[in-house]
Parts: C-alpha cells; sequence; structure tokens
C-alpha cells in the first residue's frame, strides 16, 4: 500500500470499524449487491460488506488513492467478512454531473454528509431500491417530500453499534416547528430540518 493511500485512509477512519459496522447494519436490512456512493471521499468501508461499489468524489486528493488499486483491495479485505474480488470503481465527478451510468442499475445509494445527493442521483436507483441518507445538509428532509420515495427505516446508534428499526416510523420526520419543507428552503438553508426525534440516518425505499 502507499504512503499516501494509508494517509487518506487513517484520515477517514478516525473511529476504526464505525462505517463498516453502519453499512453492515444496512446490508442485513435492506441486502443488495450494487451500490453507488456519491462524495464518499475514500470512504471504501462500503467495499467490505457490499460485492459492487461505485464511488464518485471530486476531491482532487481522491483520483491517486483510487489508483492504488492494490492498497484499496488491501484495506477491503482486512475487514473480516469482505467479499471476494469485490468490484471497486472510482468516478472522479461532481455527483450532478451525469456519471453515464445506466438508470435504474443501483439497489443502493449512499447519501453522507454529501448534500443533496438524493436530488441528483435518484435515477440511478432501481426500483425497490433503497437510500440511505442522514440529515447533513438536508439530505434526509429532501427524500422526505419527494414523491418517488417512502420511509421505511431508521438507523439508530449506540457506542458504536447500529441498528435498523421498521416500527413506528411515523414518529419520525416531524419537525420541531411549524415549517413549509420545499426543495427551494432547503436549498437555501443548505442544512437540515431540526426533527423531534433524530435516528443517526434513515432508510427509503424507491418507490416511483
Amino acid at each position: 500500500m502507499e504512503a499516501y493511500t494509508r494517509k487518506l485512509w487513517t484520515k477517514q477512519e478516525r473511529h476504526p470499524g464505525d462505517r463498516l459496522n453502519l453499512f453492515a447494519a444496512v446490508a442485513d436490512a435492506v441486502g443488495g449487491r450494487t451500490v453507488l456512493y456519491p462524495g464518499s471521499f475514500v470512504d471504501v468501508a462500503a467495499s467490505s460488506v457490499f460485492q459492487s461499489v461505485t464511488y464518485v468524489d471530486s476531491n482532487r486528493a481522491t483520483p491517486r488513492f483510487f489508483a492504488d488499486v492494490d492498497g484499496v483491495h488491501e484495506i477491503i479485505s482486512s475487514q473480516p467478512g469482505a467479499p471476494d474480488d469485490p468490484e471497486v470503481r472510482f468516478i472522479h465527478s461532481d455527483y450532478g454531473d451525469d456519471l453515464g451510468l445506466p438508470p435504474g442499475s443501483f439497489d443502493l445509494l449512499i447519501s453522507l454528509y454529501a448534500g443533496f445527493v438524493s436530488e441528483a442521483c435518484t435515477d440511478y436507483l432501481r426500483i425497490g431500491g433503497a437510500l440511505l441518507v442522514n440529515s447533513s445538509h438536508g439530505d434526509a428532509a429532501m427524500a422526505s417530500i419527494d414523491s418517488r420515495y417512502r420511509l421505511s427505516g431508521v438507523v439508530l446508534s449506540r457506542a458504536g453499534s447500529y441498528r435498523v428499526a421498521t416500527a413506528d416510523l411515523d414518529m419520525y420526520l416531524i419537525p420541531k416547528s411549524s415549517v413549509e419543507v420545499t426543495p427551494e428552503m432547503l436549498h437555501r438553508a443548505g442544512r437540515g430540518i431540526q426533527y423531534t426525534k433524530t435516528p443517526y440516518a434513515y432508510l427509503f425505499e424507491r418507490i416511483a
């Protein structure tokens, strides 16, 4: 593994195993083989869980990281239960640009701390597929008002472990204050809505 690759991975993996535990909990809940991860930086933990992951990031540091194919695979295979011969693809681009990917070709779309991924990339997710999204930058709120999605679960976190809950989902996505949530408002604010209950992340199913 190149020193550069190790350095960036160490920067990403500040809490060893945390993202691995998150993605493992999501995989247990929704399954899936093909994953699209826009705004990933160098978070390749998803490839230690899912067979095929396409990473998209515009940061200028990322192409060199992913070019170290052996180093990236060393990171992935070091995790217990990692798939044999994982498929890793990297696209150096803003995820809002045309990524040249077939519509409906992914089982899972990941949106973590990367802006309005759901708004830009839902077409790449198959109907019946899942969106994993947190409240950062307002993308969970954006998905909640998108008629193509329905809330299917919430990801709860405690002491570094994660689980997906599917009961009492009507308790979530209730704003603390009376506010009309619209795409325009979310774009202006550039941040999430304050809700009465806030899990670590949300799972939405694409229904249309």
